[in-house]
């Protein structure tokens, strides 16, 4: 193999090894002014000295970015068991075009280039990966940043890439013992507290820790690693939340309110508390068995388990509040703003509830490959074999109690100050207290006495890997240097449950919940209202109630359960380049990427609402998928990378569901038939498809610092979005139609086509976006600043894009919208200080307004507004490099600084509908390494 084949063998091995901090964002003038600075340095003015720390992370992290054939970003770990922030999707949320969206307060899922986790693929060491969600995108809070050397993102694909995403890939990686020197053995410990503080029964304090032990035997042709992280972290949030959809209210709907005022049905708060336990363990196997033979073998197991309780304020302010028409709710000193929306005022003749709504959720995933390296003269042979599974088991419980005496045939009406906040809490203060637990009965309310679900979620993903790598033919040897050849065999299977049902008043009736399930108060004064119980929401229904829930008693339940299989064959040839055009040197890659997707589905299909019938579906399609990757090396240490390539991303596995809700119409048409009609899943649909165009300049200042700027165009030549599909062919299922007679006696026709409304390739539109990145110790400034540094990116992404989702109309509106995951503008700024030890950081990551995805009240997927975030971090800390306490460090440490709300809304920021608080976190701990 040519020398430069080996050097750019050797530097893709190091970018599989090494990760980074991130750039993080402030925008242009900040890239003008590092490149202005360096115009008239040299690299080979800049020393190389042993880094560590946070330097050691962003030089490791240059160097994969610098060396990469593809257009990447990257994160590396500073030192062992110690990434830069708190988790992997806080880290990944810093890189240049990605961002987050916060769950529970944790960044959990991430956007690639404004579109929707959908439409990246996550892997681990380069196998893609389960997930415990309904979907694909990982939730990266299942994996532990102490555990991770890092991760690598790349935005551009190519042939030998298995699993890639549309957006973007995302590879996870873990440290291969044989890298390191000698033994090494790191220990983390931390405490944290939420800001909130305890509530309920559930604490404000949490902990952390993990340990990683990596060693090396027989004469360093055996190494070893193992790693185990833990973490508990409380769960605390206040939250207030109004109805969707906002609508015109019509004239007399509600006295008091004007004809066309915007108006929502109803309002909540709550204060959740509980926790989220998690333990991760890993391991690494690497044998050297010889020269022309490495084995390694990777296995990672986490589990965890979340339990909380929202103990909840509700009540409805439309006609449907429980009074039975004896009474309407009657609005005064209504107040209106400019936009004709109902800001605030007096709202009487309401039933209030106290709600406990109890979620338990326990996870597991287990992932182990097998990867084996051989050598055969200029022959480089690649076997990889890995499974991996998830599973996820939910319980969900609701109780809902009024304030009523025993007996009595109606609660006690109460009247309720309004005041609705746009960048705030709105407060709905009552009259009465609601803080006595002997005065709230469970009893049956407009919401029945309550409610449950009991979802499940199972993942499974068998795969194999073949692959070589060669010299070219003579053929193609002025062309190419190396060439790759490789089949990829994936075998995926999914499936879902979620029984629900009525959680019922058992034979006692009506009851206050006993002392010996009560855990005291909670205050939701931030809401106007005061103190209401918590109580044990499982103990309450396991004493006074009855559930049996059920997958099929209802037609809307049907959606919930379904099975998904996929088997997709893989086979790829990649041609390196590695070579000088008109004196320019060039290296990448071109190649071809053939994938055969066998799809189908297992599901139920209801008729009428009865009769349950198993359904299959499914199809099988191939996909060519060429690419191309180069780059350009230029004097003084420029690079300039140029891509290009056809994508896919697979369609959501809830959309490929054979689920069908089918159902005839009683009365006839103006033909004299009936129309049949259904909603579902589509185990038919295609993959989005895309063309995409990269381009990127980056100046390299060795490995210690660079500026970038990049430009990406993808052309989605589809979209999925759920369509109304026409003249669908219904005949297979009418035999199962209860018929009706007609007035002679005779069954009434069934026209046997109709509207089937399900998941349905539509019409695609452009993506486009610039991306601005720079890295910069600001010593290379002035000496004066050593020790100072920043990482910045700012990016810019626009789309002509629109989609409908009937789905979240209530949410979104029935109009179109833009794309799910988007934020026009998306920027990180990270400024550090290290030196002798001590270290500081703070971060800052904010995006402009965006559509997320959320699980409503039925957990199912629905989109919102969702208002741009603010976040910033903080860390301070200390390491002792000498000394009797050498290996040690401190760390102070403080997440969501501002204590930034999440908000969504409907239409227009004066219309909320989440305004939700999770506190800022405060962690402190020490780490040892010997």
């Amino acid at each position: 193999m040519s020398t430069s084949a080996e050097k750019r063998k050797q530097a893709l091995a190091v970018q599989r090894e090494i990760f980074k901090i991130n750039p993080v964002a402030v925008g242009c003038s900040l890239l003008m002014l590092a490149t202005g600075a360096f115009a008239q340095q040299s690299p080979a003015k800049l020393d190389t000295v042993q880094v560590t720390g946070i330097r050691k992370g962003i030089e490791d992290a240059i160097s994969v970015k610098k060396n990469s054939d593809s257009i990447v970003e990257s994160i590396s770990s500073e030192d062992i068991g110690k990434l830069p922030d708190n988790s992997i999707a806080e880290s990944l949320a810093r890189l240049p075009g990605l961002s987050a969206q916060r769950v529970a307060g944790r960044a959990q899922v991430i956007s690639v280039r404004g579109l929707s986790p959908d439409f990246a693929t996550s892997l681990l060491n380069g196998r893609e990966l389960v997930s415990t969600g309904d979907n694909r995108s990982v939730e990266f809070d299942q994996y532990p940043s102490e555990l991770l050397s890092g991760v690598t993102v790349y935005k551009t694909p190519d042939a030998g890439l298995i699993g890639q995403g549309l957006s973007g890939t995302l590879d996870m990686q873990t440290v291969r013992p044989l890298n390191f020197g000698s033994r090494v053995v790191a220990l983390n410990a931390r405490g944290q507290r939420n800001s909130l503080g305890a509530a309920g029964n559930a604490k404000a304090t949490g902990n952390r820790f993990s340990a990683s032990y990596i060693d090396q035997y027989a004469d360093r042709t055996v190494g070893l690693v193992l790693g185990y992280s833990h973490q508990e972290t409380p769960i605390q949030e206040n939250q207030v939340g109004l109805y969707e959809p906002w609508e015109a209210v019509g004239n007399g709907w509600r006295p008091g309110v004007a004809a066309g005022t915007f108006y929502s049905n109803g309002i909540k708060a709550l204060r959740r508390t509980g926790f989220t336990k998690r333990d991760a363990l890993m391991a690494t196997l690497e044998v050297r068995a010889s020269k022309a033979w490495t084995s390694v073998l990777d296995v990672f197991h986490t589990t965890a388990k979340q339990e909380d309780t929202a103990n909840q304020f509700e009540v409805n302010l439309g006609d449907y509040n429980g009074t039975n028409g004896a009474y309407r709710i009657d609005i005064s000193n209504a107040q209106v703003n400019g936009n004709g929306t109902f800001i605030g005022g007096s709202a009487a003749n309401l039933f209030p509830l106290v709600r406990g709504m109890y979620n338990k959720r326990e996870d597991k995933i287990d992932a182990a490959g097998w990867n084996n390296k051989f050598s055969f003269g200029d022959v480089k042979v690649i076997a990889d074999v890995s499974y991996s599974k998830a599973k996820r088991d939910e319980l969900n419980l609701e109780n809902n109690t009024q304030l009523a005496p025993v007996g009595a045939t109606s609660a006690w009406l109460d009247t309720l100050k309004l005041n609705y906040a746009t960048g705030g809490f709105s407060t709905l203060a009552p009259t009465l207290s609601y803080a006595d637990p002997t005065k709230l009965l469970l009893r049956g309310t407009i919401y029945g006495s309550g409610y449950g679900k009991v979802p499940s979620v199972e993942d499974e993903l068998k795969s194999f890997k073949l692959a070589a790598t060669m010299p070219a033919p003579s053929l193609l040897s002025g062309i190419f240097s190396d060439v790759e050849v490789g089949l990829n065999y994936a075998d995926r299977s999914k499936k879902k449950r979620q029984p629900e049902g009525n959680i019922n008043l058992g034979k006692q009736g009506e009851t206050a919940i006993g002392s010996e399930f009560q855990y005291g108060l909670v205050d939701l004064g931030f809401a106007g209202i005061g103190n209401i119980p918590a109580w044990n929401v499982p103990g309450a229904v396991a004493k006074y109630m009855t559930f049996e829930p059920s997958s099929t008693a209802a037609n809307y339940l049907i959606a919930k359960s379904w099975d998904v299989n996929e088997k997709i064959t893989t086979g790829f040839l990649k041609g390196f380049i590695d070579s000088k055009w008109g004196g320019v040197d060039v290296r990448g890659n071109v190649g071809l990427q053939l994938q055969r997707v066998d799809q189908s589905s297992d599901a139920i299909r209801l008729t009428g609402g009865e009769n349950p019938k198993p359904v299959h579906d499914g199809k099988t399609y191939t996909d060519a998928l060429p690419s191309m990757n180069l780059a350009f090396g230029l004097s003084n240490d420029q690079t300039v990378r140029v891509g290009l390539a056809k994508q896919v991303a697979r369609p959501r596995v809830d959309q490929l569901r054979s689920a069908i809700e089918f159902g005839v119409g009683d009365t006839v048409n103006s033909q004299g038939f009936r129309e049949p009609g259904a909603s579902g899943g589509n185990a038919k649909v295609d993959p989005w498809r895309a063309v995409a165009f990269d381009l990127s300049y980056e100046k390299y200042f060795g490995n210690k610092a660079y500026v970038a700027a990049a430009y990406f165009y993808k052309d989605l030549k589809s979209y999925i979005y759920t369509q109304k599909i026409s003249n669908y062919d219904f005949s297979a299922y009418l035999p199962d139609v209860k018929p009706i007679l007609g007035p002679d006696g005779k069954p009434l026709p069934i026209q046997p086509t109709g509207t089937y409304t399900a998941p349905e390739n539509g019409k695609g539109g452009r993506l486009s976006g610039v991306e601005l990145s720079a890295s910069l110790p600001l010593s290379l400034l002035t000496p004066a600043l050593s020790g100072f540094g920043i990482q910045a990116s700012a990016s810019f992404t626009s789309s002509g894009i629109k989609i409908r989702d009937p789905e979240s109309a209530s949410s979104v509106g029935s109009g179109d919208i833009t794309l799910p995951g988007l934020s026009k503008r998306v920027t990180n700024l990270t400024a550090y200080y290290e030196k002798d030890g001590f270290e500081f950081r703070i971060s800052n990551r904010r995006r402009s307004d965006f559509i997320g995805e959320i699980g409503n009240f039925n957990g199912a997927r629905t989109l919102r507004y969702v208002v741009g975030e603010n976040i910033t971090d903080a860390q301070i800390g200390y390491s002792f490099n000498d000394g009797a306490f050498k290996g040690l460090g401190l760390t102070l440490q403080v997440n969501n600084l501002g204590d930034a709300a999440y908000q969504t809304y409907a239409g227009s920021k004066d219309r909320p509908l989440e305004y939700i608080k999770w506190g800022r976190s405060w962690l402190v701990g020490a780490s040892y390494k010997f």
